[in-house]
């Protein structure tokens, strides 16, 4: 039997991948992030709604850009971390050849649509704005479906997001540069509980 000397064990990324593999038939998505697996369910209508419109805002004022749909990201500088985010905002072929697990240099903003999970809040208003910002992502949009607001992250730096504005469904939300878009969130009420 092996003995762990660390403090704070760490799974290998074979073996994370094994298990995903496994969550995927019981309608879960996993996601290994600073050698710690999250568990985060599949994602319901409304969910894939308000990626829909978040997408096609997007392709409206910025034709440029696509929003790719869980595309995986390398996430931590350091450390063996890995993202699927709930959108990944690039230059059309930005992740060609790059495999499972992007380098998220070209990534100009993810976003992350909330789940009605008990681990929504470490997931996504925890863990994930460090993890973007250590990668260095522009901008972070979360689209928090049990609040009922928007909360863009901006201006990474040293491991976490300068800026951080909160605001309520219904109001304009500025996503700034580099992405440059204004969202008017009126419609997300349609779309949470």
């Amino acid at each position: 039997m092996a003995v762990m000397t660390t403090e704070h064990p760490q799974m290998e990324l074979e073996q994370f991948r094994e298990i995903a593999i496994a969550a995927e038939r019981q309608d879960v998505v996993l996601e290994f992030i600073n050698g710690r697996i999250g568990v985060k369910p599949v994602p319901d209508g409304d969910h894939g709604e308000i990626i829909r419109w978040v997408s096609k805002r997007c392709m409206q004022y910025r034709p440029d850009l696509w929003l790719y749909a869980e595309q995986g990201l390398k996430v931590e500088r350091y450390r063996a971390g890995h993202a699927k985010p709930d959108g990944a905002l690039a230059r059309d072929g930005a992740f060609a050849g790059q495999g499972e697990w992007a380098d998220p240099a070209q990534v100009l903003m993810v976003v992350e649509v909330t789940s009605y999970d008990t681990d929504t809040h470490q997931r996504d208003r925890v863990e994930k704005p460090v993890a973007y910002a250590e990668a260095e992502i522009p901008v972070y949009l979360l689209i928090d479906r049990d609040a009922g607001s928007v909360t863009v992250h901006s201006e990474p730096g040293d491991g976490r997001y300068e800026s951080i504005v909160t605001l309520a469904y219904g109001h304009e939300v500025v996503l700034p540069g580099p992405v440059g878009i204004t969202l008017d969130t009126e419609e997300l009420k349609r779309y949470s509980r």
